[in-house]
Order: structure tokens, then sequence, then C-alpha cells
């Protein structure tokens, strides 16, 4: 049975270069997520969760030692998909004036919240994600996860996703993570869906199914400088 399927990019294969290359697109999408699309429907055959939303999936196999394959697959596909959404050709390298002001209220500037993410992804250990995302009280963080972890899991809205395997930037910027995530962040990152997100988050009733993170990275969602 298959129920989930590749989703298209929202863009050409090549609109992120020189940014992110052909090459690069071609195997993280072509090759990385198709095999988590793959290996996650035939998984998902005959278990209590095959025709729950990706989402639940998610959230109902974390704890659940057995189907860690199945969340594995689930959160990276859903991470993955978010991940290409997050990004567009092109670029202005300052975002709409709404957006600026969110996020020099939690970060300080747009500059400082740029720096704060360059230096999370420099700091994270491994593979994982980082990301802008808000809390259930509204407020905006900065988080690095391990693997598969989204800050779906604490209950916060991701706003924008950068993905921090090596298979994502190796080839263009070999080990260089920082300088990959600065020029996503200089000219890729999708101001719209993040308005959108931002949104879409503060009109959006708590959901009961959230847990807490077991990871020990978490980051933000604490302002980055004093107020006062």
């Amino acid at each position: 049975m298959t129920r989930f399927t590749l989703k298209p990019l929202p863009y050409p294969q090549d609109a992120l270069a020189p940014i992110m290359s052909d090459r690069t697109v071609q195997i993280h999408h072509g090759r990385f997520q198709v095999a988590y699309v793959e290996t996650l429907n035939r998984l998902l055959h005959h278990t209590p969760h095959e025709h729950e939303d990706l989402e639940l999936i998610i959230l109902h196999t974390r704890g659940e030692p057995a189907a860690r394959p199945v969340y594995n697959c689930a959160s990276q596909l859903w991470n993955h998909e978010f991940f290409w959404q997050s990004l567009a050709p092109d670029q202005a390298a300052e975002p709409p004036r709404a957006i600026a002001r969110e996020l020099a209220s939690a970060f300080g500037s747009v500059e400082l919240f740029r720096d704060q993410m360059v230096e999370t992804a420099r700091n994270h250990f491994g593979s994982g994600w980082l990301w802008l995302s808000v809390s259930p009280s509204g407020a905006l963080g900065i988080d690095a996860t391990h693997d598969a972890e989204s800050p779906l899991l604490w209950g916060a809205q991701p706003l924008f996703a950068c993905d921090l395997w090596e298979h994502a930037y190796y080839l263009d910027y070999e080990q260089d993570r920082a300088q990959y995530v600065r020029a996503v962040l200089n000219r890729l990152i999708n101001w719209d869906q993040v308005a959108s997100r931002l949104d879409a988050s503060r009109n959006r009733p708590a959901a009961a199914d959230y847990v807490a993170p077991r990871s020990s990275d978490r980051i933000g969602h604490r302002p980055a400088h004093p107020r006062g």
C-alpha cells in the first residue's frame, strides 16, 4: 500500500543555485527523501498507524521503541517537506517589515538573529536540523535538534527549517556548515512562508498530543538579549 508519495519541489531543481547546487538538490530530494518515502510506506503496512497523517504518526511513535524506524522515517519526511517549503529562489536579504520587527524584538535585530542561527548550527554536534519556531506562548526561538527531531515534539510551531545533515551541504561547502547556513539565511529563506506560518501558529489551538523534548539540545524560546 502506498500512503505517502514524494512531493515535487515548489520550484525547478536548479532554482536554488548557486547557494544550493542542482546536484545537491537532486541527490537530497531525489535520493534521500525518496528513501524515506519508500521505507515509511513499507514499515507502516499492517501497523496501528497506517491510516494516520504524518504529524500523528510522528507524535504517536516517538515513545515506542519498536516503532522507532517508523518514527525516524516519518519525522525525516515531514522535516524535508517543511525544509523545501522554507526556501525560495532569489529572496531579498531583508525580511518584510513586520517580520523584521518580530525578529528584532526576540533577538535584538535581524542580523543578530542570523548570527545566532549560524552560531547554533556551528555548535551543533552531528547531524540534525536548525529551526526558527514559535512556542505555545508566542515567543520566537532558535532550536537545534538531533537526527529527525523537530519542535513539533514540544508543542512549538516551526516557522523555518535548515537541514544540518551533511548531504544538504557537503558537495557545495564541504565541511563549512556555517557558511552554508549563512548563505541560506541571506539568499534563500522564504519570508512569505515564515510570515504565513507565524500567523497560522497564533490562530491554532494547543494540541494535547505533544510531549516534552527528550534531547537537551533545545536552544531557544527565550529572548536573546536583555529587555528592560
